[in-house]
């Protein structure tokens, strides 16, 4: 073997020996099954499909057509969704392509700011700008962490958005869609603003009924990422509803994508179409195949054990930012119970440069990642440079995916206090984390004992 070849190779190993035996606690990641694992190394990553599902311009897509049709039926089943796109390749593919099929340029625009926990693709620096909105911010209260729905109401009224996007990547609680959607049907919806809500981060949570249900609360889309608390290969996804309401058959239902819906029917359909275009042929080519293929069996997995799975996650964040908060971190939100999610969010700018000269969150993370847990600095609403924020946030979602539960939480925050407040040996503490690691190497709520899974974080023989 070349040994460029073996170099990778090796890279990789030590790369899934790392996670085997370290915390990782970044919110915006998961482990997928190895039933998921297993297709996303199939032909189909080979293989081109653009177009639609019996409407290809190549040949050779007869199966692909079969596993994207049954993805699409079962994202709508799950969500409750009147329409699902599953083409997007990831979050902020979805975000651009969404954002484009429902602005103009120089439409106004309504989303959340980097500090107050609002994603890269929606600020200034991103898709607004691409696409040459006028960028407005929701208004956003810090001792909530949360938007202001009172102020945000008002300024829909006052503005008049072409779209408003909710969600955001430092995602405590459930944004106020409800209130969103009155104010822009107490404004007579004069310039048909559309409401969006990114749920990239929650999306397993919605999916496991554990967070909100923004189709129901008056979202006309949702986009998503797949890979976050939903435990999918990396994509996305976008759903869409008839101002955010689900029709009865024969109006924005089935009748209504055949043309014979009434007047909601007909608005669903033609926001079905803008998303679709904006997807292919605005901005996808070939999606991804192998990747639908795992979100297919994600889907049924979160089917079968979302519930189960979201519940766990919130206690587990629950638990685990009781017990930080007990040993002395200031945790955000000790008012309202800390989170409604798998986020967890610590101002750690008391807790000074970890000797290193470097200052807050920055610093903090890597002393973190030193002793064997991997979680990320996080601007807080305080924050005016990305380099130096005040936060670290931790996200619980792949350790309960492992099957840790409420008491490895309480491990967790001591192991965190022995990191940053009594500075105790980084090297000892990994070498706990490591012990604490080794009853949790498999992935639950999937079915991978039924198809002879092996380790969560294992490197397949087959490259060695």
């Amino acid at each position: 073997m070349q040994e460029e070849i073996g170099g990778i190779l090796e890279s990789v190993r030590k790369h899934h020996e790392l996670y085997a035996n370290a915390l990782p606690m970044i919110a915006s990641e998961n482990v997928t099954s190895n039933t998921v694992r297993t297709l996303l190394a199939s032909d189909l990553s080979h293989r081109y499909a653009e177009g639609e599902v019996g409407a290809r311009f190549y040949q050779g897509c007869e199966f692909i057509d079969e596993i994207e049709a049954r993805v699409v039926k079962w994202a709508k089943e799950l969500f409750g969704a009147e329409h699902a796109n599953v083409k997007p390749i990831s979050g902020v593919n979805a975000n651009i392509a969404a954002i484009f099929a429902l602005t103009s340029p120089g439409d106004k625009m309504m989303a959340l700011s980097v500090p107050d926990g609002g994603h890269i693709s929606h600020s200034e620096y991103s898709v607004p700008a691409i696409r040459n909105l006028k960028l407005e911010r929701l208004p956003f209260d810090p001792a909530e962490m949360n938007i202001d729905a009172d102020k945000m109401a008002r300024k829909i009224k006052e503005q008049k958005p072409a779209l408003i996007l909710l969600g955001c990547s430092l995602f405590l609680f459930p944004h106020p869609v409800r209130e969103a959607r009155e104010a822009v049907e107490e404004a007579a919806d004069e310039v048909g603003t559309t409401v969006v809500y990114d749920a990239s981060h929650v999306l397993g949570l919605v999916a496991g009924k554990r967070f909100q249900d923004p189709l129901r609360e008056g979202a006309e889309v949702v986009t998503s990422s797949t890979h976050k608390t939903f435990p999918g290969p990396q994509g996305a996804v976008i759903l869409c509803n008839s101002k955010g309401k689900v029709g009865k058959t024969g109006e924005a239902g089935e009748a209504g994508e055949a043309g014979e819906a009434g007047e909601a029917g007909e608005a669903g359909l033609r926001l079905k179409d803008k998303i679709d275009r904006a997807v292919f042929p605005g901005t996808v080519s070939n999606h991804h195949l192998h990747h639908v293929a795992g979100l297919a069996v994600a889907l049924v997995e979160m089917k079968h054990f979302g519930e189960a799975y979201a519940a766990q996650t919130v206690a587990n964040a629950k638990a685990l930012a009781q017990a930080l908060y007990e040993a002395g971190f200031e945790v955000l939100c000790e008012h309202k119970g800390f989170t409604e999610s798998h986020q967890v969010a610590v101002d750690v700018r008391g807790l000074g440069g970890g000797g290193r000269g470097e200052s807050g969150g920055d610093a903090v993370a890597k002393k973190l990642e030193r002793a064997g847990i991997i979680a990320n600095k996080n601007m807080l609403p305080c924050d005016k440079m990305p380099e130096k924020p005040s936060g670290v946030r931790f996200g619980v979602q792949e350790l309960t995916r492992l099957g840790m539960q409420e008491s490895e939480m309480l491990e967790i925050a001591a192991l965190v206090r022995g990191a940053l407040v009594e500075g105790r040996d980084e090297n000892k503490i990994r070498e706990e984390v490591r012990e604490l690691r080794k009853g949790f190497q498999e992935v639950l709520f999937c079915f991978d004992r039924d198809f002879d899974g092996k380790g969560a974080y294992n490197f397949s023989e087959a490259l060695g």
